[in-house]
């Protein structure tokens, strides 16, 4: 179990720990620049595979140093959280602070993200135990498959009437057809195996793919409560008795080889798994490695003489024992929260963090401030990554028949026009990109289809037509860009 938790901190087997340089490496594939966040973040992580290395003793010590990242939106904070999930394969979950509430107030309970890291962990044990049955599961499948195309007689193996009917039994005169010593359905039951063998071999074949079968499967009914309240809004006692008091609905489908061998296989993998094992295994790696984004931070800050506020200071309050260490109740056991990495962030435009409880930001004694994007960034956010926006329309584009070919001017051009939008407005970062894009194609988006092929150059002079007029006319701006 152990192993398991040291490969998921890592991303990769346990001889091959990531480094905080391979870690800052791999993020600036998909983020431009914010070098002391990506450092940040790098060491966090780096040191969660660090304490596993300890003793058991000094390892209950040592606990996660959690991180506030302040920037304005649009800088890279939650791209930073979401490439850091990819990149740990350990829990992770990105929740936003806005969402809580204080407890008798409308809203989801702070406790709720802890059982969501949870159900996250155990998708990932989940995953990671499949690939252990996944070969026994298959052959489980091509038996199920084999039998749901040739059903066993009723009254397998045969009798001797059935043997009768096949030509097996003797004439009469007490001389059999075939072996002295044989049962009467040796012969029946043999050539029902000789043909569920040929069935196989057509089956791993791929010869019938297309034959339907008819299969039964289960469907768990999950209840709504009065007020569209879920069952993952209430008491997790409940939860569990209202799971084992609702039926379990079945119904019968027919669905084709090709289909229906993927939803027998799923079952088969369910069917060997251990849910005890894979939760207690859950746990301990939501306990030792989770991950826990906490983004619009800034907005819990209350603020003075607003009654909308009253519960803001209560969910601050509610954060406190969580991210200083807890044991949480889940329908699958208590999970403690001692050790779980917090990384809250926030714009922090209209509060500073200094306004939050003093014993709240105790609790993040790493702070990184994300810097505002400049045109530069933004010329490089248009190039560099390897999913920048010039290369995603370029292949969305492309599935019409249609090459776009961004020249260096264009790309300056966009990167200004953006820059300038964001002084003379509000500043949403890099979110702006997508805004001037889309106001850029939208009229080759539209006329695509019809071109089928051809090539498009997007210059500097292709730019200034479709986007000058807006970006002069301030006000009309605010509305489109």
């Amino acid at each position: 179990m152990m192993d398991l938790i040291k490969n998921a901190l890592t991303g990769e087997s346990e001889e091959s720990p990531m480094t905080p340089r391979d870690i800052v490496t791999q993020l600036d594939r998909y983020i431009v620049g914010q070098a002391d966040a990506k450092r940040a973040v790098a060491v966090a992580i780096r040191n969660r595979w660090r304490r596993q290395q300890l003793t058991d003793d000094m390892r209950q010590e040592v606990s996660p140093k959690n991180i506030l990242m302040i920037g304005s939106t649009g800088v890279g904070k939650t791209e930073i959280a979401r490439r850091l999930a990819k990149l740990t394969g350990a829990p992770f979950i990105k929740v936003e602070a806005t969402k809580y509430t204080e407890v008798g107030y409308y809203g989801r309970d702070v406790e709720s993200m802890i059982r969501e890291l949870l159900d996250n962990a155990i998708g990932l044990v989940r995953a990671k135990q499949r690939k252990q049955v996944e070969q026994r599961a298959k052959e489980n499948t091509e038996e199920r498959l084999v039998d749901l195309l040739c059903p066993r007689p009723a009254n397998y193996p045969f009798t001797a009437t059935a043997d009768l009917n096949a030509g097996v039994v003797g004439d009469g005169n007490g001389e059999g057809a075939g072996d002295a010593d044989a049962t009467p359905g040796d012969a029946g039951a043999s050539s029902f195996e000789r043909t569920r063998a040929k069935m196989l071999a057509m089956l791993q074949a791929g010869e019938l793919e297309d034959r339907e079968v008819e299969l039964t499967v289960e469907q768990k009914a999950s209840p709504v409560m009065m007020g569209g309240m879920g069952v993952e809004s209430m008491d997790v006692d409940f939860q569990g008795m209202l799971e084992k008091i609702m039926p379990k609905s079945t119904s019968t489908r027919k669905l084709k080889v090709s289909d229906a061998r993927q939803v027998i296989f799923d079952q088969e993998c369910d069917r060997l798994l251990d849910d005890d094992k894979v939760n207690a295994a859950a746990i301990e790696l939501a306990e030792n490695s989770g991950i826990i984004f906490l983004d619009e931070v800034d907005k819990i800050v209350a603020g003075e003489g607003k009654s909308a506020d009253v519960s803001r200071q209560g969910v601050q309050r509610d954060l406190l024992p969580i991210i200083e260490g807890t044991s949480v109740q889940t329908k699958h056991g208590y999970i403690k929260t001692d050790h779980i990495l917090f990384v809250a962030a926030g714009a922090f435009h209209r509060s500073q963090p200094s306004e939050l409880m003093p014993e709240l930001q105790g609790r993040f004694p790493i702070r990184v401030e994300l810097n505002d994007l400049t045109e530069a960034d933004f010329i490089r956010i248009l190039t560099e990554p390897k999913n920048s926006l010039t290369r995603q329309y370029t292949a969305l584009l492309a599935t019409e028949g249609v090459t776009l070919d961004f020249t260096d001017d264009a790309i300056e051009s966009l990167a200004s026009v953006a820059f300038q939008v964001n002084q003379t407005t509000i500043n949403i970062g890099a979110r702006r990109l997508y805004t001037i894009l889309e106001r850029l194609l939208e009229e080759l988006s539209f006329e695509a289809p019809e071109m089928k092929m051809g090539a498009v150059k997007i210059n500097a002079a292709y730019v200034n037509d479709r986007l000058n007029n807006i970006v002069q006319d301030e006000d009309l701006s605010r509305f489109i860009l």
